[in-house]
């Protein structure tokens, strides 16, 4: 686990058990907001040591290792410039407006994505946004992943962001999420429900966790089922990160095309030589998790009524659907 000891440094006890790796990924996968490229640069310059000891990129880690690692963070911009990118807005009013985010877009300016976000759009598009967030994230009530598409509450102003937050922290908002992934369900509903904590071998990642971690509850229904995969109705009683692709990564159906929770590898049909050619193609056709964020809904903070919004599915996502009714 890696501990910010200063600015820049930081102190990482390899733990027992650890198996052999080189220190440039090892590092990379401890630390947050940092590239491989930047640790090799680190550990070329003598800025990463073991033990005491200035190491090479090679340098494999060891059980019981001290690495000490000094400028591997870029610092985050002050400002955030509005920019002229188009948004699909569904609904806006004096309060919030509803954002159909596309897939490969970045909520916020975060480390290597400091353009090109949601909130250099929404800049671009009203001067009305909230201050309760840290600087670079006006508006953002809560997100959803890059590859994620979907609906995306933005508070105009801090009485109507502190509202909406409440109702997110009291699990009261409506989520539903539609998806693809693989395999097929015993069971036509159900519900998930475990404990999700950060993976310990990949901060980047999260696992499902027997005693650590967040409670997180997932309920889904099965749409249409497929020749290897099925087509899910997903509702959220918690929001934790990445709380979908884990639950489903975590019962052997990971969503299709995610390459983070092993989405984007065969898992059946690879024995038949043209079922296999098949699936290939359609993973090329979604590069990114087939998960959507359909319906959102919650009580207006000024008229205190119920309001719901629904999305139509994304293009990538209807014509791997179509491509799967084929079969």
């Amino acid at each position: 686990m890696s501990r910010l000891i200063s600015e820049k440094k930081f102190l990482i006890d390899v733990p027992e058990g650890k198996r052999k790796e080189r220190i440039d990924t090892f590092l990379t996968h401890h630390i947050e907001n940092t590239t491989r490229s930047k640790v090799q640069k680190a550990v070329d310059a003598g800025l990463v040591t073991v033990n005491g000891v200035v190491v090479k990129s090679n340098y494999n880690v060891k059980p019981f290792d001290k690495v000490e690692a000094i400028q591997l963070i870029s610092p985050r911009p002050e400002d955030v410039e509005a920019e002229e990118i188009p948004l699909d807005i569904i609904y806006e009013d004096d309060y919030f407006l509803i954002v159909n985010k596309a897939a490969g877009m970045v909520a916020h300016p975060a480390y290597a994505n400091y353009t090109g976000t949601l909130v250099n759009a929404l800049l671009h598009h009203t001067k009305s946004l909230s201050s309760v967030n840290e600087v670079g994230r006006p508006g953002i009530v809560h997100r959803i992943d890059k590859d994620t598409s979907g609906l995306l509450v933005v508070a105009k102003d801090d009485f109507t962001h502190a509202k909406l937050a409440a109702q997110f922290s009291k699990h009261s908002i409506e989520r539903e999420y539609h998806a693809i992934c693989w395999g097929k369900f015993s069971e036509t509903e159900g519900v998930i429900s475990t404990k999700i904590a950060r993976s310990k071998s990949d901060r980047k990642k999260f696992t499902i966790s027997d005693k650590e971690g967040k409670d997180a509850t997932t309920f889904y229904k099965v749409i249409e089922e497929f020749e290897f995969t099925s087509y899910l109705k997903l509702n959220l009683k918690t929001g934790r990160t990445h709380q979908i692709r884990v639950h489903l990564s975590g019962m052997g159906k990971p969503i299709f095309g995610d390459p983070t929770y092993g989405g984007n590898k065969i898992h059946s049909g690879y024995e038949l030589p043209k079922l296999k050619s098949r699936i290939t193609n359609l993973l090329e056709l979604m590069p990114r998790q087939a998960l959507h964020a359909k319906t959102l809904g919650f009580i207006h903070p000024h008229t205190n009524k119920l309001v719901r919004f629904d999305s139509d599915l994304p293009e990538d996502i209807k014509l791997l659907l179509e491509k799967l009714r084929q079969a």
